[in-house]
């Protein structure tokens, strides 16, 4: 039997198997980089949705209680609050996301949460300046917190 024959068969089937296993790794790698991408996808989009449902409920309840009682307004709008759901969307994705991520998405609720306080006491007003300009500064977050979003999305894999 000639050995240079079985050398070069046993090299090919190293070469071989190495190939496999270097193309399952590179496949595994970028699985693992779409789940992770997907995975925060849906955590955003859950995320900025509950916001979103947050603030509207909050608003029709301060809409509904202006002519209320203080304490039965400010009980309507905290209560929608905890209804969205958003705590438990923010405290999702502060574990999931990246550190970056979540101070963005940290900014975005503390302007959430100036909104809540504002309807909750019926002051400002809720078609004063004031109002509008906190509303602006909730609006500019959520915008902030989409590009950095997409950008994470993009950068991920």
């Amino acid at each position: 039997m000639n050995w240079t024959t079985l050398a070069a068969t046993a090299l090919g089937a190293l070469v071989g198997v190495g190939s496999t296993l270097l193309a399952d790794r590179a496949r595994w790698r970028r699985d693992l980089a779409d789940r992770t991408r997907q995975e925060r996808k849906q955590i955003y989009v859950t995320v900025l949705t509950k916001y979103r449902l947050a603030y509207e409920a909050m608003h029709a309840a301060a809409v509904t209680g202006r002519d209320e009682a203080p304490a039965a307004r400010e009980t309507a709008v905290r209560e929608a609050f905890r209804e969205s759901g958003s705590d438990e969307a923010r405290e999702t994705a502060l574990i999931c996301a990246p550190q970056e991520m979540s101070d963005v998405l940290e900014k975005v609720y503390a302007t959430l949460r100036e909104l809540q306080d504002a309807f909750a006491a019926g002051d400002p007003p809720l078609h004063s300046p004031e109002l509008q300009e906190q509303r602006l500064r909730h609006a500019e977050a959520i915008w902030a917190a989409r590009a950095a979003m997409r950008r994470d999305l993009e950068g991920t894999g």
